[in-house]
């Protein structure tokens, strides 16, 4: 992974993000024309190592012919995060505000004239919708994969009651903890655990096809694992994006989501998941069918919103096939 430092950093709350770095990686080389590069982007607590299931020889994502970029959201750990020093006290860094920043890393640092394609699960694909409604000139086209162009009312309720789990435990300290909130956070994971993975997920037993050999195991081995292993305030960090989606709430449109839906250009392939408590593919139809040029190609899945998340390799070989044929556009 590298960095690209972009100092201090004024936000769209006006508040400041000191010393600013985007973490990010990339593979192949830019063309001549500069216009040959895909920008897939991580998922809520994801980083660039596990966004990269569709990049390769003989995949849609190919090295040989595209430059690929995986730009790490803020927040995460990796890109400017609460953990390198401000906790509690992180300005809010909106789903606009990573794609500013991210345009110019491509711009300014790595000299991208043009997106062929944008990419990504979940926050990812809520962040490649963001970029084809606010640079609707510089990219070719996006795939949103399990996501949104507007975070729901169900959507926030959802992030509000992990937020009071994982502040109610007394060790928080207002985010001011000394060590991390460790029954806080274990209570949240088990509480998310039904979100993710669908009702059918569990009751097709599909754990055991990911190497878990019960439900115990799998509630403890990856759930709980995973998130006593972040940092409290990153989490809420990444709740604060996740909340601020709505590709129609700045000064291009002025709250006005018809007409930020209207204005995208790219030529667009939106994959919901058929069994997604996140993003339900009737709100994908919804912004499909403002879109000009958007199909809705839903994946036929009992994996849940993780029918995108590279985990299952039916789910995976539908994606990867779309995005060749969205690539041939």
């Amino acid at each position: 992974m590298r960095f690209y430092k972009l100092g201090d950093v004024v936000l769209e709350s006006e508040e400041i993000l000191p010393g600013a770095r985007l973490g990010f990686t990339n593979f192949g080389s830019l063309n001549e024309a500069r216009d040959n590069a895909i920008l897939v982007l991580t998922h809520f607590g994801g980083t660039h190592l596990d966004s990269q299931h569709f990049i390769g020889s003989n995949k849609a994502l190919d090295p040989a012919k595209y430059f690929i970029v995986i730009a790490n959201l803020f927040g995460n750990g990796m890109s400017t995060s609460p953990s390198d020093g401000l906790g509690p006290l992180f300005p809010i860094v909106t789903m606009a505000d990573n794609v500013r920043l991210q345009h110019r890393l491509l711009t300014e640092h790595l000299g991208v004239k043009k997106l062929a394609l944008v990419t990504g699960h979940s926050m990812g694909g809520i962040a490649s919708y963001h970029w084809a409604a606010l640079f609707p000139d510089f990219v070719d086209r996006a795939a949103p994969i399990c996501s949104a162009a507007k975070i729901s009312d169900h959507n926030w309720v959802f992030l509000e009651g992990l937020r009071g789990i994982l502040t109610s435990d007394p060790a928080w300290e207002d985010g001011h903890y000394q060590k991390q909130p460790i029954s806080g956070l274990t209570t949240m994971a088990r509480a998310w655990a039904a979100w993710p993975p669908s009702a059918h997920f569990y009751r097709e037993q599909l754990y055991k096809t990911i190497g878990y050999s019960s439900l115990d195991d799998y509630l403890l081995n990856y759930w709980e694992k995973t998130y006593r292993g972040m940092d409290a305030n990153n989490i809420l960090a990444q709740f604060d994006t996740w909340k601020s989606a709505d590709i129609s709430a700045n000064g291009l449109y002025n709250k006005d989501f018809g007409k930020a839906l209207a204005s995208v250009r790219a030529n667009i392939f939106v994959m919901p998941s058929t069994t997604d408590a996140y993003f339900p593919v009737e709100d994908s139809k919804i912004e499909v069918d403002w879109i000009p040029n958007a199909e809705l190609r839903p994946i036929k899945s009992s994996w849940g919103h993780w029918a995108g998340s590279g985990r299952n390799p039916k789910n995976n070989k539908f994606i990867n096939d779309n995005l060749i044929e969205l690539l041939s556009l």
